[in-house]
């Protein structure tokens, strides 16, 4: 994604949470094919640990037919995921789309009944059923599913690589193709997929790499929005 403040460029890139810690080079190609690298250096970060017990043990393990549909699932998510938009200004501060405490923060290590599956690659934002759930910026709807895990969900386009997703929610409000802008509901709190209680999860992907929605989000916003106990 590149956005442009106070007269300059500058191109913003998401990490993936696996990663490798150390040295690195970015090597950035203009129009014109001139050629510059830029060297940065990934230092390694403590993540906490989730252990969630769920009584439905097929959302820990799940049935032949669920994998067929897992992955059906998965391909589909995946196409929302990699759709690119042009725009010459895409947000670079997002609204929170739910007010209530965090449940679940980004990369955790999450056990489901003693199992490991894999990191957090969202934010869970805890909040009673029906609770609105608004665009935390302009966008484009991209998608609108029911899935095995994520449960009713939504896709955002918010320009060039950017797009937010929305899971576990209890009613969609919004249609494939529909332009939304920034407060709009576009559905509700729920608790369906894999969930222990109501709540949203939140998810940004940046060209295609998941990243933690909190870090698109002002410092203000953030303050009052403790973890829960």
């Amino acid at each position: 994604m590149v956005v442009q403040q106070n007269e300059k460029w500058f191109a913003v890139v998401g990490l993936p949470l696996s990663f490798r810690n150390g040295e690195h080079e970015l090597h950035v190609v203009d129009d014109a094919g001139r050629k510059q690298a830029q060297r940065f250096t990934v230092r390694p970060k403590e993540y906490g640990v989730q252990r969630i017990a769920l009584q439905n043990k097929r959302m820990v393990n799940p049935t032949g037919d669920d994998l067929k549909r897992i992955d059906r699932d998965s391909s589909e998510i995946q196409r929302a995921f990699a759709k690119w938009r042009e725009l010459g200004a895409p947000p670079l501060s997002f609204d929170l789309p739910v007010e209530g405490p965090i449940s679940g923060v980004f990369g955790t290590r999450r056990f489901f009944n003693d199992q490991e599956r894999q990191p957090h690659n969202g934010v869970d934002l805890a909040a009673p059923l029906g609770t609105p759930i608004r665009a935390p910026a302009d966008a484009v709807v991209i998608g609108a599913g029911d899935y095995f895990f994520n449960g009713r969900t939504v896709f955002l386009d918010h320009g060039q690589g950017l797009i937010s997703m929305y899971n576990h929610m209890n009613r969609i409000a919004v249609t494939l193709g529909e332009t939304v802008t920034r407060g709009q509901r576009i559905g509700d709190v729920g608790m369906t997929g894999r969930v222990t209680g109501p709540h949203l999860h939140w998810g940004v992907s940046l060209n295609n790499v998941r990243v933690d929605p909190l870090l698109f989000v002002p410092e203000e916003l953030l303050k009052n929005l403790a973890p829960t106990k």
